[in-house]
Parts: structure tokens; C-alpha cells; sequence
């Protein structure tokens, strides 16, 4: 069974940025690494909204935005419209490219927001079923519909950066021994 690393934490932990660590580790190493990374929006130290982007191409779309905010459809999520529409066009192509072209699968995040989208659910699926190992930060609600299908590596500040090693040393052993 391929390797299933699940990342997850509090807000603000460094989530998304250990997993940014390990993909440009891996790709320095000369594997290619696919999927998706979110990033907050921010403007005037307020967050506004989630960016998408994909890592083989850099195309970016706009994950949620605050209501209001944005002339995108989307549905009501909260204080936000998440943006179904973005999600299918920038974050479902680039995981099933990933899926095809790859070694390591990067999903970031598999959240509530994500799951209004039935194409990234089934994205999600196609990965779980594929042979490709998979990073991927899952929000801590939805955590347990994960755990039993991979590692679950908690971040907190104290053990972020012990964790980035750990992980990296896990991601770095499969894609060694896939490639032999």
C-alpha cells in the first residue's frame, strides 16, 4: 500500500508551510511533485478569502472568498462564498495530473470548504485508490474519516519542526524505494 501522510493542527500551526517544505525538498531531490497547496488571502492584515494553486502549472484561483467580496459564484460558507467553480477548474485538474505525472501527491487542504465540491471528493477518491504516495493536510474535523487510511502527524508549535523531519525522512524513504 502506497504512503499516506495526513497532516493536521490547529489554525496557524504551519500546516501548510511544513508541507511546502517537504514538496521543495522532494523536488530538489529531483522527483516530481503534483497536487495542490491553499494559501490565506490577506489585505491589511485581515484575512479575505483562500487562494488555490496548482503545483506543476502555478495556476491560482480563488478557494473562498469574505461575502460580499468577490463577483465569483459561489456557495455560502460562513463569513465566506466558497467558489465550487474554482475549485473544479484549478484544484481537481492539477491532483488528477498529479495522479498521472507525479511521485508524490500534495493535497492541501481536505476540508469543509473542499468538500462542497462533489469533482474534488472524487479526486480525493482517485488518489486513496491510486498506488502514488499522498501528502495531504486534512482539517482537523474531518481528521477521523482519514485516520484510518494513513499516518495522521498532529503539528502543534513545539513539534512542527521535528515533524517537518519526520515526515520529510518518511516521503523521501517510499520515493527511494519506488524508484529503487
Amino acid at each position: 500500500m502506497a504512503l499516506r501522510i495526513f497532516v493536521t493542527g490547529p489554525a496557524g500551526v504551519g500546516k501548510t508551510t511544513l508541507v511546502e517544505r517537504v514538496a521543495r525538498e522532494v523536488d530538489r531531490w529531483g522527483y516530481i511533485v503534483g497536487g495542490v497547496i491553499t494559501r490565506e488571502v490577506r489585505r491589511g492584515g485581515r484575512r479575505i478569502g483562500f487562494k488555490i494553486t496548482a503545483l506543476d502549472t502555478g495556476e491560482e484561483g480563488t478557494l473562498a472568498s469574505l461575502r460580499g467580496t468577490s463577483h465569483l459564484p459561489g456557495v455560502p460558507f460562513g463569513k465566506y462564498v466558497v467558489h465550487v467553480d474554482e475549485i473544479e477548474r484549478v484544484a481537481v485538474p492539477a491532483i488528477r495530473r498529479a495522479i498521472v505525472e507525479a511521485d508524490l501527491i500534495v493535497i492541501d487542504e481536505i476540508g469543509p470548504m473542499e468538500y462542497t465540491s462533489n469533482e474534488f471528493i472524487r479526486a480525493v477518491g482517485e488518489v486513496l485508490k491510486s498506488e502514488k504516495p499522498l501528502l495531504a493536510v486534512v482539517h482537523r474535523k474531518f481528521i477521523d474519516r482519514f485516520r484510518p487510511l494513513g499516518e495522521v502527524h498532529t503539528l502543534s508549535f513545539e513539534n512542527r519542526n521535528a515533524e517537518f523531519g519526520i515526515i520529510l525522512d518518511r516521503v523521501m524513504k517510499e520515493l527511494k524505494g519506488i524508484r529503487g
